[in-house]
C-alpha cells in the first residue's frame, strides 16, 4: 500500500474491500522505492509516515477479523504436521494445518501431548486448538 497516487478515498475502498472479504490471514506490504523499477520514477509518493499509518490502520481491521475467525476454531479438531520445537519458547512445539502455509500464515502452537505417546517432528498428529489468538493458536494433540 502507499503506491505512488494512491488516494484516501482508494485507499478507504481497499479497507471496504478487506472488511467484506473476510480473509482468514492477509498480510501488508508498504511500498518503497527500488531504484529501477517502474514505479521508481513516478510523481505523487506519499510520506513513508503516511504509508506505514495506512498499513497499521489495513492490519489493524484485519487483525479483528482473523481475531474473529480464530475464535470460531477453539474446540474443533484438525490432522496437524508437528514442525518441531517453537522458535518461541523450549516449552512448545510448533506445527500446522492443511490451512496453513508455510511461513506465510499463523502457527499452531502444541502445549499438551498424549502421556503414554512420544511424538516426532515431521508427522501428522490429531489435535483439537484450545486457544486462538490474532493470527496464531494453541492446541493439544489427542
Amino acid at each position: 500500500m502507499g503506491f505512488p497516487g494512491e488516494t484516501e478515498t482508494e485507499f478507504e475502498e481497499l479497507c471496504a474491500f478487506v472488511r467484506e472479504a473476510q480473509f482468514d490471514w492477509m498480510g501488508a506490504f508498504s511500498y518503497s522505492d527500488q531504484d529501477g523499477a517502474g514505479a521508481y520514477g513516478l510523481d505523487n509518493k506519499l510520506s513513508s509516515r503516511e504509508i506505514e499509518r495506512r498499513r497499521k490502520h489495513l492490519m489493524g481491521i484485519q487483525r479483528q477479523i482473523s481475531k474473529k475467525k480464530k475464535k470460531a476454531l477453539v474446540g474443533q479438531e484438525f490432522d496437524l504436521l508437528l514442525e518441531g520445537a517453537s522458535e518461541e519458547t523450549d516449552l512448545l512445539m510448533e506445527g500446522r494445518t492443511a490451512m496453513h502455509a508455510p511461513e506465510i500464515d499463523g502457527k499452531v502452537f502444541i502445549n499438551d501431548f498424549p502421556g503414554d505417546e512420544e511424538v516426532h517432528a515431521g508427522e501428522f498428529y490429531r489435535c483439537q486448538i484450545t486457544e486462538a489468538h490474532d493470527y496464531d493458536l494453541v492446541a493439544r494433540i489427542l
